[in-house]
């Protein structure tokens, strides 16, 4: 494919001499997904492995590769379109960075010996894991979202209440995952597809082989990279405590990840 692009880009990055598997996967991934399905991503790019490894990136990814134009000295100006091939739509908004939230501390309520509490996230109902594809696919405003997740998080502590639980929890019924889900809060952090993680692993096939053994499309499971310093402008996990307290007197358990050794099998919760 070695054709001058027949339509202006939506957006453009600079990828110098990053192959797939030192970062520019990474800088792709950071850029393309504020793009409204159909936009475009223009990549530009001197090294000579990227005209293999970008098109086998598009194919597991499901984006399409429109054009490559090569271009004097080396560098290759690869055009992307985010998804299917769709009508173009209007050009989306940069995405403003949130303000900083200053709270009060929460003070803990006590907790009786031997209360009885949840362990673990609660199964989730199958309208409530469409919303959360469609939320992480741009298909779902993030309102209508958390008005879906309300509902989830009220059955599963109606589901508490009546089974004599003195300390309630979520179920984590918002979360994508126990620990993913800060990936998508923190300041230079992002969530990006297990299918990014490829050009990383030691063993490529071994990887791709699990990857189609999952349950779930492998581009619908995502995993959290991190692209600078880690900064965090609004709470993590507020929102999960103050539903819970709206519709409970009982005492919340909110579960946080923490540093995780390599010898270490658990996490504990902060009780509140």
């Amino acid at each position: 494919m070695e054709t001058k692009h027949i339509q202006s880009p939506d957006s453009s990055i600079d990828g110098g001499n990053l192959d797939c598997g030192s970062g520019l996967l990474l800088l792709i991934r950071r850029h393309i997904d504020p793009l409204a399905l159909g936009q475009t991503l223009e990549i530009l790019s001197t090294d000579s492995t990227v005209e293999v490894d970008l098109p086998a990136w598009c194919r597991m990814t499901g984006n399409d590769l429109v054009s490559l134009e090569k271009r004097e000295g080396g560098q290759n100006s690869y055009l992307v379109r985010k998804g299917a091939p769709v009508e173009r739509s209007v050009k989306a908004a940069p995405v403003e960075a949130a303000p900083v939230i200053e709270q009060a501390p929460v003070e803990a309520q006590p907790i009786r010996p031997l209360s009885v509490m949840g362990m673990g996230s609660w199964p989730r109902p199958s309208w409530m894991l469409r919303a959360m594809h469609d939320r992480m696919a741009g298909r779902m405003p993030e309102d209508e979202f958390q008005a879906t997740a309300d509902d989830a998080v009220s059955q599963a502590v109606d589901a508490q209440l009546r089974a004599g639980v003195d300390v309630l929890t979520d179920g984590e019924q918002r979360r994508d995952s126990y620990a993913s889900f800060v990936g998508g809060i923190l300041e230079n952090c992002q969530l990006i597809p297990l299918t990014d993680l490829l050009p990383y692993v030691s063993d490529p096939q071994k990887f791709e082989k699990e990857l189609r053994a999952l349950d779930i499309p492998a581009h619908e499971v995502r995993h959290p990279a991190v692209f600078g310093r880690i900064a965090r402008n609004q709470p993590l996990a507020l929102h999960e405590l103050k539903y819970v307290q709206s519709i409970s007197d009982n005492t919340v358990k909110i579960a946080l990840p923490g540093p995780l050794p390599a010898n270490a099998h658990d996490v504990d919760g902060v009780f509140v």
